[in-house]
């Protein structure tokens, strides 16, 4: 991993040897060309479907998304969503699986020098960026996505699938929240062990229904946490969104 500080208040993440490795070890292989504007299709959340891969692909399927996982949540924060999903299937991977872990290894080479770049208005204000897809796996369950901002850049990103089944969007949100509360105050108290005492740590969420609930002790940790000061909850559409 290169840590480019070349161009002044900005950091910029490169990790292309890495990723090369990972090509070059892919049975696969893919040349100027090939063609990919994004890591995954809409069929991403879809179960599996096709044959079980053999012993052989089933390693390399494994070993594949495992390596991606760990460039994702370093570099490459743009794949980390269909990383996640894809480490979700490694035990029993099917052909529709391997399809899609392709697509995201072709997506690697095409876009091999995008660079997380990072910057910052200000150390003593994180923005948080929470939502949630209502009922999106072949089980009915919900996923839930955040990111933490000083500005420029994803300094920090989650994407996981919820454990528990949800009637409304609004739940979801209300359990996208609990799922990323303790990276939020552990980043604050981080941040300020290192000097950097936090003046706003702002959620952003897109359903007023759900900030309601939150701020009135629908979930009393939230509000406790609300009330003391430890983050402010602020609605912001999805479409003002940005990192």
């Amino acid at each position: 991993m290169t840590l480019d500080f070349s161009v002044k208040g900005k950091l910029k993440i490169c990790m292309d040897d890495y990723v090369k490795n990972m090509l070059e070890d892919f049975p696969i292989k893919f040349n100027k060309d090939s063609k990919q504007e994004t890591p995954a299709g809409n069929d991403l959340l879809e179960a599996g479907k096709g044959k079980l891969l053999s012993a052989e692909y089933r390693q390399i399927f494994h070993t594949t998304v495992a390596r991606e996982l760990y460039v994702s949540k370093r570099a490459r924060l743009d794949i980390h969503p269909t990383t996640t999903i894809l480490a979700s299937r490694v035990r029993e991977p099917t052909e529709s699986d391997w399809k899609k872990c392709v697509r995201m290894m072709q997506y690697s080479f095409c876009t091999l020098l995008y660079h997380l770049t990072l910057s910052a208005e200000s150390l003593q204000v994180m923005k948080w960026m929470i939502d949630a897809s209502f009922a999106v796996h072949p089980d009915f369950k919900s996923h839930t996505g955040g990111t933490l901002s000083f500005g420029g850049g994803a300094a920090q990103a989650m994407s996981k699938k919820q454990k528990l089944n949800s009637r409304s969007s609004t739940e979801a949100e209300l359990i996208a929240v609990d799922n990323v509360v303790t990276m939020i105050l552990w980043t604050k108290l981080f941040m300020e062990w290192h000097g950097y005492p936090i003046k706003k740590n702002i959620l952003y969420q897109d359903n007023k229904s759900a900030i309601l609930l939150e701020e009135n002790g629908h979930n009393f940790f939230i509000t406790d946490q609300v009330e003391k000061g430890n983050v402010k909850i602020e609605y912001c559409p999805t479409d003002c969104w940005r990192y």
